[in-house]
């Protein structure tokens, strides 16, 4: 098992479109969040977030980093 150590959160926006008429995503992310963070917090800050943003919020992503142990 291993001991969560660090959260991401990471915000993909649509900023534009492609001369074909694809999506061009870019992805704001945020370091060093709180592991202990729960996920309708994260949630809800990301919200808030896009708020201040133009373009459309399309997805939220949370990555989590573990230490392993021996155990």
């Amino acid at each position: 098992m291993g001991v969560r150590v660090n959260t991401r959160l990471a915000l993909s926006f649509v900023t534009g479109f492609t001369h074909e008429g694809e999506e061009i995503v870019r992805v704001r992310q945020f370091q060093n969040i709180n592991p202990a963070a729960e996920n309708s917090g994260l949630s809800k800050t990301a919200e808030a977030l896009a708020s201040l943003q133009q373009h459309e919020l399309v997805k939220v992503e949370r990555g989590n980093t573990y230490e392993l142990t021996g155990e």
